[in-house]
């Protein structure tokens, strides 16, 4: 199977699509000619910065509260009006607070339940209002932008971890259950150079780099271009997980 090189005619939603790996991607998607809805949840002003630097037309932001349903069905009603078929959805959005491990006080319950929403149930409901759009495609792409947290237990907090595992598992469960259709993947980056994590900013990615195998430094554009191969060239892969992370987890 050739890889698809031109996206021209295809629709993509990337949530959390306003910054970081997810504004990344929308770049990626668009210089290959797909149309974009970009989702934020609170930094409308770089939606709308960055709809007005994409190349094309026909470009779409939308606001998005993965904890809130109907905030969820809204963005769906926007993409079956402006959109129809949604060709590659990017579940990019997502949400933690670093926490040691060992501190079980400062990881309470709400904060616990908060980020398991966001990043588990958030992820689903997107994909669950969307499955009507992505079945009309009848070659759609899902890829949900997890972490090796999810599988080395090593993380932002304890509940992060957890949380990444969910969805690595939501991933293979989907893509048994979505398939022929729609295939679902994950993307799991380590430590990425976006300034998602406080307290994690470049001068620690780059004392921590020569750690890894590759001892590079691992930016959005890297998750990024794994994104996108999982729409152009892996084309029979699904319930997979990509890690992209210069090696650290070995």
């Amino acid at each position: 199977m050739k890889p698809l090189t031109d996206l021209t005619g295809k629709n993509a939603i990337v949530t959390g699509g306003s910054n970081g790996i997810g504004a990344a991607t929308v770049r990626m998607l668009t210089d290959l000619g797909a149309r974009v809805m970009i989702g934020y949840h609170r930094r409308e002003d770089a939606a709308r910065e960055l709809r007005a630097s994409l190349p094309g037309a026909g470009h779409e932001i939308f606001q998005l509260a993965l904890d809130d349903v109907a905030s969820v069905e809204a963005m769906a009603v926007q993409a079956e009006k402006s959109f129809k078929t949604i060709d590659i959805l990017v579940n990019s959005a997502g949400f933690t607070k670093p926490i040691p491990h060992k501190d079980l006080d400062a990881l309470d319950v709400p904060l616990f339940d908060s980020i398991l929403v966001a990043n588990v149930r958030g992820p689903y409901s997107v994909i669950r209002a969307l499955v009507p759009s992505l079945r009309a495609s009848g070659d759609a792409v899902v890829v949900n932008v997890s972490s090796i947290s999810g599988f080395t237990g090593s993380g932002s907090s304890v509940v992060y971890c957890a949380s990444k595992a969910a969805l690595d598992s939501l991933t293979m469960s989907l893509g048994r259950a979505l398939g022929p259709e729609i295939r679902v993947v994950s993307v799991s980056p380590g430590a990425v150079a976006t300034g998602f994590l406080a307290g994690r900013d470049r001068a620690v990615l780059e004392a921590d780099a020569p750690k890894t195998p590759l001892k590079k430094v691992i930016e959005a554009d890297d998750v990024a271009q794994a994104i996108i191969a999982c729409v152009t060239h892996l084309r029979r892969t699904t319930g997979a997980r990509i890690i992209v992370d210069g090696g650290r987890h070995l």
